[in-house]
């Protein structure tokens, strides 16, 4: 990039959990590193979805009440990048709005906490367990069905602190979240695609700004995985195809092995009774039409029953 176009000053709009200013301030960190001269300052924000604590996503707008006041920060200028789990970002992006770049990835997978137990193998009959995600719960329905599941909002820390009171027997949490705070110690085993595919985006960061921004692309460059942006690319194509939606239990998981790329994914009844699963491979250049074809083939095995039921 040319030194001449390095801006002084760059400000991350942030939510303000210790989870969101930990990437905030990754990214910031790595900015600061390839730019020398460059300040970069991390405006703090409260989103609708942070201070709604007492209610599943699902019942309140889903996950864009994560994104909204920072992407209001961009438009009014008081901040130029913000920078989102990808996982809480919405497939569409509102107008004027576009994904500048996605960072490395960290262990995708959920995470089993526990102070009593090793797994949910271990779980006895009636244990209750701890899940914000209508995707965790239906999964651990299917398989699990003599467990309890009840719902668990807040921050990572706050969900910790409601397991070691006693609240919840195990509670199921990303694996990434956890490796980042430097709380990997809290995982006691991470459970296998096979038997909690994670969601769309889980583990990977978003970077956002205003699609006119061309010079923050150029800059932001450096910090875009490849790898991880072919494999959110089809996850996020499939759950758009899906008409992707907190209130529908929807999963998306893509590796790379080489050239090639396997999409898992599925879409279930929230209470387990019904998953439907499948899986596509192929060229990693075609990552998107790869998700809109595992879309659509979910769509055809019965997706399209469970979605219009849940979204109308």
């Amino acid at each position: 990039m040319n030194t001449n176009c390095i801006p002084r000053k760059l400000v991350i709009a942030s939510r303000e959990s210790a989870l969101a200013m930990w990437q905030s301030r990754h990214v910031a960190a790595r900015l600061e590193t390839l730019y020398p001269g460059l300040t970069v300052d991390i405006l703090g924000m409260t989103t609708q979805g942070d201070r709604i604590l007492e209610v599943t996503l699902s019942k309140i707008g889903g996950k864009g009440l994560f994104v909204k006041e920072l992407e209001t920060a961009l438009q009014e200028g008081r901040a130029d990048i913000a920078v989102h789990s990808m996982k809480d970002m919405p497939v569409e992006l509102p107008d004027g709005f576009m994904l500048a770049a996605i960072g490395a990835r960290e262990n995708p997978l959920d995470a089993f906490v526990s102070s009593r137990y090793a797994s949910l193998d271990n779980l006895p009959d009636g244990a209750c367990v701890g899940t914000s995600s209508l995707r965790r719960e239906s999964q651990l329905r299917a398989r699990f069905p003599h467990l309890r599941v009840e719902p668990l909002r807040g921050n990572v820390q706050t969900r910790l602190r409601k397991l070691d009171e006693g609240q919840y027997d195990a509670i199921i949490l990303a694996a990434a979240g956890l490796i980042r705070l430097e709380l990997g110690d809290r995982i006691r085993s991470i459970i296998p695609a096979t038997d909690s595919l994670p969601a769309v985006g889980q583990g990977a960061l978003g970077i956002e700004c205003l699609s006119g921004r061309t010079d923050l692309v150029e800059l932001l460059a450096p910090l875009n995985h490849a790898d991880t942006t072919v494999c959110v690319t089809a996850e996020r194509a499939m759950s758009r195809q899906l008409g992707g939606s907190c209130q529908v239990p929807l999963g998306g998981h893509a590796t790379i092995e080489g050239d090639q790329i396997r999409l898992d994914g599925l879409v279930a009844e929230p209470d387990g009774s019904r998953i439907i699963r499948g899986h596509i491979s192929g060229n990693r250049h075609e990552a998107a039409l790869l998700g809109q074809r595992l879309g659509q083939q979910l769509m055809d095995e019965g997706a399209h029953d469970i979605l219009k039921r849940l979204t109308t």
